[in-house]
């Protein structure tokens, strides 16, 4: 075991021997794997090293792809931009050429306009000449104009034995009468002219307003007369020593007249209001039979709640058949109140709103506002249904009443200004007169006492007698004409259209009439001889 192999000295042992040989089998596995090791080293060093060429390969072909790419686009870039100023630069070219041409043709014009002006220099040097020659001219036949005027004068001084003062006044006088005829036909054509154009209008708008429009017209009294049945009904009216009277009487402040008429009760009143409610209460009474103080009172009490709301019936039915909007509750209720009241017979709110429908026919022919028109017309008698407490005429205190409620300022002045007692602001009162004559005028629409008819006509004769020339006058036509007659030897034709002129102003200013009066004016000359 001490020893060494065979033939190699001392003999090892089993032990040592499988030592060795196991060291000797690791020492040669060990190295075997560092040589593996070695190997797949190289070998994956050479792999990557082909992987990285392919690479570098792979990214400078992508490198030059992408050059040449840039390369192509900035040549097409270029080349686009090249047609680009290629482009610019042949529109500038055309700018300049058209330019260069406006510029070759102004010069052209200013040239011709500088030669015009050259020409028109020289002849206005020319006619400078000819103006002075003809001045020249002038002055050398003035004066031997004047040196004939005084030559003439001095014949006319030796032929007509007059001076020049004298020859002067007459021709002045003659100057003066000549002039005056023709200052008198120049404004009696002006004013036939204007006049003739303003009737023809006027005369259109009024006929289609009236053409246009148709109301009824009604006639009322002061009184009310309410039918009964028997002459038992007029003592239980009457009461016992006149009690029921005297009740009625001094619940409704109306007069109750019980005389021979058969089947009537008359009840006699100034106020409409007041009237209506009488009526309305003695038909009640009747009809219910029961007549003492107390049922009188309730009755009476009834029918005035049932009348004021009568009365806002009234003033809202008069907004809905003109088609307005809705005014104050105060407005509305005077208005109703109009429905009761009569001027010349002829019912106000009626009236009131027959003025309305003419101002809408009117301001619709003049391009106005309608409904502004329209109030204006409902209202503008409405101070009428003001008692006599407020002071002034019916027109300012209607105005100064629907003022407070909201009314505008055209409106209210068109109120005002209908009978001219304040300055028309706009075209709203003007109308409203004339749709307001209109109304009045219209036959049938008023009547007229006897005594006030007789006495217009002789007011309006007398105006006319008070001029100088006048020889008679006839009121005709019912008040509507004035027929002139004047001396033929102191009113010549011209004196005779300033008559009538006159005439026409002094009945405006001081007659109140309706509709229009005309004016005509005869100057007749007779002429009588005999044969013998």
């Amino acid at each position: 075991m001490g020893e060494y192999g065979p033939g190699h000295g001392p003999q090892m042992t089993l032990l040592e021997y499988t030592f060795l040989k196991g060291a000797g089998l690791f020492c040669t596995g060990a190295l075997v794997s560092y040589w593996l090791l070695r190997w797949k080293e190289r070998h994956l060093r050479e792999a990557n090293a082909l992987k990285e060429q392919a690479m570098l390969d792979t990214t400078r072909r992508e490198a030059e792809a992408m050059a040449r790419e840039s390369r192509l686009a900035a040549n097409e870039e270029a080349l686009k931009l090249r047609e680009q100023a290629e482009k610019a630069l042949a529109t500038r070219r055309g700018e300049l050429a058209e330019m260069d041409h406006r510029l070759a043709q102004r010069e052209i014009l200013i040239n011709g306009q500088l030669e015009g002006l050259a020409s028109q220099e020289k002849n206005s040097r020319e006619k400078e000449h000819a103006l002075q020659k003809a001045q020249l001219e002038l002055e050398t036949t003035q004066q031997e104009l004047a040196q004939l005027i005084a030559s003439r004068k001095e014949q006319l001084h030796k032929l007509s034995h007059l001076s020049e003062a004298d020859a002067r006044s007459l021709f002045l006088k003659e100057i003066e009468r000549e002039s005056l005829q023709d200052a008198g036909d120049l404004s009696r054509h002006i004013l036939d002219t204007a006049k003739n154009k303003a009737e023809e209008q006027a005369r259109r708008i009024l006929s289609l307003a009236i053409q246009r429009y148709a109301g009824t017209h009604t006639f009322e009294t002061t009184t009310a007369t309410v039918a009964i049945q028997g002459d038992e009904i007029k003592g239980r009216i009457i009461g016992r020593e006149g009690r029921n009277i005297r009740a009625f009487e001094a619940a409704t402040g109306i007069t109750v007249l019980i005389d021979d008429t058969p089947n009537a009760v008359v009840l006699s009143g100034f106020d409409p209001v007041r009237r209506e409610i009488a009526r309305e209460s003695m038909q009640r009474l009747i009809l219910d039979g029961r007549i003492h103080p107390t049922r009188i009172e309730e009755v009476v009490a009834k029918v005035s709640q049932e009348m004021d709301e009568a009365i806002t019936r009234a003033g809202e039915e008069a907004l809905y058949k003109l088609s307005l909007t809705s005014m104050h509750a105060e407005v509305i209720k005077l208005l109703g109140r109009l429905h009761f009241r009569h001027s010349f017979s002829q019912n106000i709110l009626d009236h009131s709103i027959e003025v309305a429908h003419l101002m809408g026919l009117m301001a619709s022919e003049l391009g106005l506002d309608m409904n502004a028109a329209k109030r204006a017309g409902l209202l503008h008698d409405i101070g009428k249904a003001i008692t006599h407490e407020v002071e002034g005429s019916h027109a300012i205190v209607g105005a100064d009443f629907i003022k407070r409620y909201g009314e505008s300022e055209d409106i209210v002045n068109g109120v005002a200004s209908h009978h001219d007692e304040v300055p028309h602001t706009n075209l709203l009162g003007i109308l409203v007169s004339a749709a307001d004559a209109i109304s009045a005028s219209r036959p049938g629409a008023r009547s007229e006492n006897m005594t006030t008819y007789i006495k217009r006509l002789e007011n309006l004769e007398h105006i006319g007698l008070s001029f100088p020339g006048v020889d008679k006058c006839f009121a005709v036509q019912a008040g509507r004409e004035l027929r002139v007659v004047v001396h033929p030897n102191q009113v010549d034709d011209d004196q005779a259209f300033a008559l009538a002129r006159n005439l026409a102003r002094k009945i405006e200013d001081e007659l109140q009439y309706p509709g229009q009066i005309r004016i005509t004016v005869v100057r007749e000359t007779r002429c009588v001889e005999f044969a013998k």
